[in-house]
């Protein structure tokens, strides 16, 4: 409960940032708003607005640092994404939640993944957002469910479907092929029927990327209608766009099964122009990862992959069978699209390329090694653990001494006791791609037993200065732990080792990305309760030399203090940054932050949103600017200030912030 009184140090803050002269380190432009899904019809009506989210800044290629050049009037463009709801099963992740079990496909699985890995008291309501969706009500979720939600995705053979995300590049939507009939691929697309509807209004997609003329990211397939149900082709493929060939990232396995080739996923995580072609690279389906050969050559079969059709429709008809769900895996004469059971296959990725000219035509490969049952040495399936495949992606890409140098996961084999998923990066042999070398990112190491430190590591993004960003998940509700490695050092380094003055202790982080100066950004937690969903704001944190004059070695600040300017009624006091998900080496930061139209009451961290009514506070999509000759002194911190500084009635204490960063991607894991 908020004090009625206002409190003599939080005027000496009102005061002081009233006389203070305005200045700033970062100027704020919000992205343009322009997602079409909402004209689209959509089974929930909601005057809810949509989420905006941010995936990425366009590169500055040799402009100069925004820190001593103005760049007010600078061009680089924001991919991002648009969201009605909640995903349950986010678009950008090869496994959801890098949970290598890959269970999550009802309500229950996804309640067990929050109790084991978040350990939120509000695990029931966490999971019921994630699959029923945002504002679903309790107790009558199948007659009253809320917006997005992974049933009713799950539910579309027979319910059909509504779009929940649209990818972006400023604000406007991208088109795909996977709106155009003709541009499916595979041996079964006969198969398909036609589209159900409008294909716009079915697809998600997310743009992750653009590079001069390419534009790249993942998509959704359409949804389609035939005799037997409504098929998608598949769950996710990656897509590149350029000079209007809008083309497909088909699986790169050249020994794959009708299955794999036809349904297999893959993402287009990140690009770079190499030889002046767009080199795009991500993860890519070779083998169904619910049956397979194991460590020992044996067949494993996964039920829990095949959700019960009563968690999903609420009847128990039409019925879900596992032995029709082996067939999709075993039987090459199958038509995949007349079979519900197919559309949940689960798949063991590879980490993989994609070599795309200016005219769509494209050279493909793998990224892990070998062919067959085997990647990297390792079969399938954990000889063990049916639930447990292999699995592996490239998160990002840079150019160093010529040749590509890629950054993501793979998969070991820990002691031969578990296969776990771990940072690792891989360098090209050759410029002809064909040869890559993998190499485990170390100090990340996970070991057997309950008692580990980590569940999973990733390598989030690496420069052409052969440094590298990930996380490491820790084991069960530790916290997720961001770090940096430089190659040829002897080990990552935890940014809570670095800087505890910003990652307090069991802080959670996320480290989304560095450009080639070693300027890292992402999200941290900042408040520290247990058994909570944490609020969490964007920070940035300079591993090489000072940025200008204003961002100090080896340092580490919160964007919020970097925006600020100290004036109540500015335009910066309008926004609160929560993510930052890029930046270019012009220093120009892309983000996703909380938006209050009427301003927030006071330029502290935890001030209320002025207004009160619905919809008075948003996510929205911002680009970041430097202003040219700030300095040091140009940063002034936000208070913390806990304590309503004015009586009044309404307002929101950032609400938005507190429980819905669940629904819009980028997850906190305890």
């Amino acid at each position: 409960m908020p004090h009625k009184m206002l409190k003599l140090s939080t005027l000496a803050i009102l005061v002081a940032g009233a006389s203070q002269a305005s200045a700033a380190v970062y100027d704020i432009q919000q992205v343009n708003e322009n997602s079409t899904l909402v004209n689209q019809p959509y089974p929930v009506q909601s005057d809810r607005a949509l989420t905006y989210v941010s995936t990425g800044i366009e590169s500055s290629g040799s402009d100069a640092s925004c820190f001593t050049t103005d760049c007010t009037n600078n061009t680089y463009k924001v991919t991002g994404q648009a969201l009605r709801g909640s995903q349950g099963k986010p678009l950008e992740e090869t496994v959801a939640y890098n949970a290598n079990e890959q269970h999550v496909n009802d309500e229950s699985s996804l309640w067990s993944y929050c109790s084991y890995n978040l350990g939120y008291e509000s695990c029931e309501d966490w999971a019921k957002r994630e699959f029923f969706g945002v504002g679903y009500t309790k107790n009558d979720e199948f007659n009253a469910p809320g917006l997005g939600g992974l049933q009713k995705k799950s539910a579309a053979w027979v319910k059909g479907y509504s779009s929940n995300s649209q990818g972006l590049v400023d604000g406007t939507p991208v088109t795909t092929f996977a709106s155009n009939p003709d541009k499916y691929q595979g041996t079964q697309k006969d198969n398909l029927g036609s589209f159900n509807g409008s294909a716009e209004e079915s697809i998600d997609s997310s743009v992750n990327g653009v590079i001069g003329d390419f534009v790249y990211g993942i998509t959704s397939s359409a949804l389609f209608k035939n005799s037997h149900g409504n098929p998608r082709a598949f769950d996710k493929r990656g897509f590149v766009n350029v000079g209007g060939n809008d083309v497909s990232l088909a699986p790169v396995a050249k020994d794959a099964s009708p299955l794999v080739s036809n349904m297999g996923q893959t993402q287009a995580n990140a690009g770079i122009l190499f030889n002046d072609q767009l080199l795009v690279v991500g993860s890519s389906s070779y083998s169904p990862s619910f049956y397979g050969k194991d460590g020992n050559g044996n067949l494993r079969q996964d039920e829990d992959k095949l959700p019960n059709v009563e968690d999903i429709l609420n009847t128990g008809t039409p019925t879900l069978d596992f032995n029709r769900f082996k067939t999709c895996a075993t039987d090459s004469s199958t038509n995949l699209y007349a079979n519900w059971e197919c559309q949940f296959s689960t798949f063991a990725n590879e980490a993989a390329f994609w070599l795309v000219d200016e005219n769509g035509d494209i050279k493909s490969g793998s990224i892990s090694a070998g062919s067959g049952d085997q990647r990297d040495g390792l079969a399938v399936i954990d000889r063990d653990n049916e639930d447990l495949s292999f699995q592996a992606s490239a998160k990002s890409v840079a150019l160093v001494d010529g040749l590509p140098l890629a950054a993501g996961y793979s998969t070991s084999n820990v002691r031969d006791d578990f296969y776990a998923m771990q940072a690792a990066y891989f360098k090209a042999d050759n410029a002809d791609l064909t040869s890559w070398t993998r190499t485990f990112v170390p100090g990340l190491s996970i070991k057997p037993g309950d008692d580990r430190d980590f569940t999973y590591t990733i390598a989030n993004a690496v420069n052409n200065q052969s440094m590298i960003v990930g996380d490491a998940k820790g084991n069960g509700e530790k916290p997720l732990r961001a770090y940096v490695y430089k190659i040829g050092d002897s080990s990552a380094q935890f940014l809570d080792n670095l800087v505890p003055s910003l990652f307090f202790k069991d802080s959670n982080s996320h480290a989304s990305a560095v450009n080639n100066h070693d300027q890292v950004v992402g999200w941290v937690d900042t408040t520290n309760g247990t058994k909570v969903e944490r609020k969490h704001r964007a920070f940035t944190y300079t591993a090489g030399a000072a940025q200008g004059e204003a961002l100090a070695s080896k340092n580490a600040w919160l964007l919020d203090d970097l925006v600020n300017d100290g004036k109540q009624d500015s335009n910066a006091n309008k926004y609160r940054i929560i993510n930052a998900t890029g930046i270019n080496d012009a220093g120009v930061i892309s983000a996703t932050a909380l938006y209050c139209e009427k301003g927030y009451d006071n330029t502290s961290q935890n001030s209320y949103c002025n207004g009160g009514e619905a919809g008075a506070e948003k996510y929205v999509s911002v680009k970041l600017t430097p202003i040219n000759g700030a300095k040091a002194s140009d940063i002034i911190k936000r208070a913390e200030q806990e304590d309503e500084p004015v009586k009044r009635s309404g307002g929101s204490l950032g609400i938005l912030a507190l429980t819905a960063l669940g629904f819009i991607g980028f997850r906190r894991r305890k």
